[in-house]
């Protein structure tokens, strides 16, 4: 299958991710790779470390819009 990927919207693009993670989790032999449960282990463990901090939806997007991380 092919995807017209150069005359697509970012909005069409993101509606056909959205689309296709939706039909691989409700496939019965889809299994996240290993990998994503290291990087989620790795990231409870740093949070139960006080070695990482949150923060707020609001104070991320301000961070964006001033090119901050």
């Amino acid at each position: 299958m092919q995807l017209p990927l150069e005359t697509m919207t970012t909005a069409q693009k993101l509606d056909a991710m959205e689309q296709l993670w939706a039909s691989l989790r409700s496939s019965a032999d889809y299994s996240p790779p290993d990998w994503h449960g290291e990087i989620l282990a790795e990231r409870k463990r740093r949070v139960e470390n006080g070695e990482t901090t949150f923060s707020s939806l609001d104070d991320v997007v301000s961070r964006i819009k001033q090119g901050r991380k």
